[in-house]
């Protein structure tokens, strides 16, 4: 189906709607799963709003969490989704951790009891649209080993990164510690189609292409041993300093069972004005042309950044059994 911007956040607002979440929370999260699916990152977008529809009726996530945001250092920001969406969570934050930076240089932020944090690309990527740089990592249900294990004991545990650019999108670093974000596999599952086998490994520990199987084991860390390692930092960053849950004490985000995940993330913002002072863009801008002026070379985040100007103009496609799946809520 081809679906405006607008339908689209209309279609997910008013399904949530109808399925115990406020009109608040029902806004933020349409906002961010459509953004998700304009920038081209469909397994953050329209095909999780069946799982989020039916946490929030069996109360997984609180449909009616409102976030609390508190101030316990003059550059901290500690904000508690009180196991509601990620979302309202992250928009509560913004706009005080944005002030918090520009006057103190750089700001930390801390959520906990949250959910899915999403394409976390886009949400750094509001700061540096706001001349600042911005680091964030979350945790995820655990679905990825130690290095040489079988037990899940990690997320996929992304890392995304913002930086401005004078007179040019942002530059926007977006990556899973697992070889491919466990949303493909979901997708993948889905659709009943098979995936690489260096995706995933199965219940046997041996590498599958089999999306149902891949979700029953474990994910393949990206570089391996070092993939794991930064696993671990980011469990670290978004689990033990915020308070939140583990990724291994985590229920899943795909179905309604359970407790609430109870995720954490951690967002760092500099202003870069104070590490480095006035010539900060244009240096930021001389590096960007030096990597950009290399044939066949591209910035990171232009692919998401082109793709969502285009959605804008013309619209998006989501797969028939994605809206099937939302119009039978």
């Amino acid at each position: 189906m081809h679906l405006t911007l607008a339908a689209a956040e209309t279609l997910v607002f008013e399904t949530l709607m109808r399925n115990r979440v406020s009109e608040t929370n029902a806004r933020s999260v349409a906002k961010a799963l459509v953004a998700a699916e304009a920038a081209g990152q469909g397994g953050h977008g329209l095909r999780r709003v069946e799982a989020y529809s039916a946490q929030a009726k069996a109360g997984k996530v609180d449909g009616f969490a409102v976030p609390l945001l508190t101030r316990p250092f003059p550059a901290v920001v500690q904000v508690d989704a009180c196991y509601g969406y990620a979302y309202p969570a992250i928009d509560l934050a913004v706009p005080t951790v944005a002030d918090t930076a520009r006057q103190q240089g750089i700001a930390l932020a801390s959520f906990s009891r949250s959910h899915h944090a999403g394409v976390l690309g886009l949400t750094v990527e509001r700061f540096a649209e706001l001349g600042l740089v911005a680091l964030m990592v979350a945790n995820a249900p655990a679905s990825m080993a130690a290095w040489g294990g079988r037990k899940p004991v990690f997320g996929t545990n992304p890392i995304a990164f913002a930086a401005p650019l004078p007179g040019a999108d942002p530059i926007v670093i977006d990556l899973a510690l697992s070889r491919v974000a466990r949303g493909k596999v979901m997708a993948a599952k889905q659709k009943g189609t098979p995936i690489p086998d260096n995706w995933a490994f199965g219940r046997d520990g041996e590498p599958t292409t089999d999306a149902v199987e891949a979700l029953a084991g474990t994910m393949m860390p990206s570089g391996e041993a070092k993939g794991a390692a930064l696993a671990m930092m980011v469990e670290i960053l978004a689990g033990a300093l915020t308070g939140a849950n583990f990724s291994f004490e985590a229920s899943s985000l795909f179905d309604d069972k359970g407790v609430s995940p109870a995720l954490g993330h951690m967002l760092v913002v500099i202003n870069p004005e104070a590490s480095g002072g006035a010539s900060v863009a244009e240096r930021m801008g001389r590096l960007a042309d030096e990597i950009s002026s290399d044939p066949g070379v591209r910035l990171p985040g232009r692919r998401g950044q082109n793709a969502r100007r285009h959605a804008i103009e013309n619209g998006i496609e989501v797969e028939d059994e994605v809206i099937a799946a939302i119009q039978s809520l």
